[in-house]
């Protein structure tokens, strides 16, 4: 596969690099490896490997962007034949027979820009937290607006695009991918096995972390691509703030006034429950994976409204926005 180049970035991920590279050895042209600053050994494991490794410049903030963009540039520093970048995390197994397909699906639809498949969580089992990533990886089959993360990019639309936007601390691929779809380019996801992921998320503030995360990713970019026509994420801005801060506080506020009638406002959150709950069912989920699903997504807005602010409030500063990471240091 001498078309196919890999970018792996990565942050202290112990064995999961190790399997990640290991997953793609022999399978494509080149494999650059981006470490931001880990204290595991994930460097000098990669070389080991005969991975190409670029450490992160620690005087410049980092950013999964950031990351990916020294990557691709490394990339065609060694290897300017490369047509097809697949962007995986270190977290994250590729598939076998993934790659593959993911490039005839690329030769078939010279339109298309970029290509994921079906992410699985590797342990889905170990905490409900990790079910609940597993779910939300399971995208429609078809024409997407977004790929992923972890997905095969076409290098000719990324050169023309300039890559991922390096000040971006979350959301960078679907800002991308608007820009992309914004130069006539198309995105799809397609029926086929991508990858393994390792989230190993284990506990409530993880779970919340990341949720503070998306609120922040939800923001941001609203504020960059939420005019028309393509109203980036304002959609699901508005209903963050809505039933994220302003139905709760105004149920509150009026409790006294309307003598409690507004409290019957909080019903809506159970009628929200239950309707993502039967969406689920209706796609073939369990009882169990449909309800805790639906929960979060109810409950998440509380999180991610505390990441809208933080975005706006560094924004409305003049600060720059920090990373908000909600991983473990796993030490090989």
């Amino acid at each position: 596969m001498n078309k196919i180049g890999l970018v792996v970035i990565g942050r202290n991920e112990g064995l999961r690099l190790r399997q990640c590279l290991n997953s793609a050895l022999g399978k494509v042209a080149n494999i650059v490896y981006v470490d931001s600053n880990s204290t595991d050994g994930s460097v000098e494991m990669a070389r080991s490997l005969s991975v190409d490794v670029v450490e992160l410049d620690l005087s410049i903030p980092f950013t999964a962007a950031r990351a990916r963009n020294e990557g691709f540039t490394r990339l065609l520093q060694v290897n300017p034949q490369i047509q097809y970048i697949q962007f995986v995390d270190g977290d994250c197994e590729i598939r076998e027979g993934w790659l593959e397909r993911a490039v005839e699906e690329m030769e078939t639809k010279p339109e298309v820009a970029a290509v994921g498949g079906r992410l699985r969580e590797r342990f889905p089992e170990q905490s409900i937290y990790n079910q609940l990533m597993d779910i939300e990886w399971d995208t429609p089959v078809g024409e997407a607006k977004y790929s992923g993360g972890v997905s095969m990019m076409r290098v000719v639309a990324l050169k023309q695009v300039g890559g991922f936007n390096p000040t971006l601390i979350a959301g960078e691929e679907p800002e991308l991918c608007v820009r992309l779809r914004q130069k006539g380019w198309k995105i799809y996801r397609i029926d086929a096995e991508m990858g393994l992921h390792d989230a190993a998320m284990t506990k409530f503030n993880q779970w919340w972390k990341r949720n503070i995360r998306g609120g922040h990713a939800y923001a941001e970019g609203a504020w960059l691509h939420g005019k028309s026509p393509e109203k980036h994420w304002v959609k699901e801005s508005r209903s963050i703030w809505l039933w994220g801060l302003i139905v709760p506080v105004l149920a509150l506020i009026m409790a006294f006034p309307t003598h409690g009638w507004s409290l019957l406002l909080f019903t809506a959150y159970p009628l929200i429950t239950y309707r993502v709950f039967s969406s689920l069912k209706q796609q073939g989920r369990s009882s169990k994976e449909a309800f805790f699903y639906a929960l979060s997504c109810v409950v998440g807005k509380v999180p991610q409204v505390q990441g809208q602010l933080k975005f706006h409030l560094s924004r409305l500063l003049g600060q720059k926005s920090k990373l908000i990471e909600y991983k473990t240091v796993e030490v090989e």
